[in-house]
Parts: C-alpha cells; structure tokens; sequence
C-alpha cells in the first residue's frame, strides 16, 4: 500500500477527503495525490501529526495506525482510569474527551 493509500484511507475513517487535509496544511490541490513511494519529509511529517499517526505507518513500517509511536489517544485500554472527583467517568463522557483530545492535536 502506498503513502496516499494510507492518507486516503485514514482520511475516509476521519470522514475528511484528501482534499480537506490538503486544505488544512495549504497544500496545493492535488500534492499528496503524487505521494506512491516517497515524500518530503517535513510534509510528511506534518500530515502525520494531522491525522494523528506515525510516520512510519504513513511510510508501511507499522502495519497498524496505533502501532507505538502513534499519536492516537485510546480511552479505551483496560489499563486507563479515569474517575473525576473519585467517581467514574461514564463511557458517553469519556468519547467526547477522547474526539477533544484527538482534535485538539491534530489542530497544533
């Protein structure tokens, strides 16, 4: 699988087009469309921290986007606890903190 495979699909998950992400870094129209098998390396970087991954899974080293050196903020492992004033935070809460912390991220 390419690198714009990769963005391609990250992007579907994160409902975003390629576009959208083109958008947002201003990048012109079309420039991650020509990413096969390689690309700068600081854009590359930058799309990366964007959609909240590796760089090395962008570039097929991970096989998984939450594989270590992810960006990826996951409420969801067993070994996370988060109460607020020593009562558990209910699961509907702790979705919207996990899309802040994503977003918030991903907009530095």
């Amino acid at each position: 699988m390419s690198i714009y495979q990769r963005i391609q699909d990250l992007a579907k998950q994160k409902k975003l087009t390629v576009r959208d992400i083109e958008r947002a870094l201003n990048y012109a129209n079309g420039s991650l469309r020509k990413w096969k098998d390689n690309a700068n390396s600081q854009k590359l970087v930058e799309v990366a921290n964007y959609l909240g991954v590796s760089t090395d899974y962008l570039l097929g080293r991970d096989a998984s986007p939450k594989d270590k050196g992810a960006n990826v903020v996951d409420l969801k492992d067993d070994d996370v606890i988060l109460t607020y004033e020593g009562k558990p935070i209910p699961p509907e809460d702790l979705k919207l903190i996990q899309r802040l912390m994503n977003s918030t991220r991903n907009d530095l």
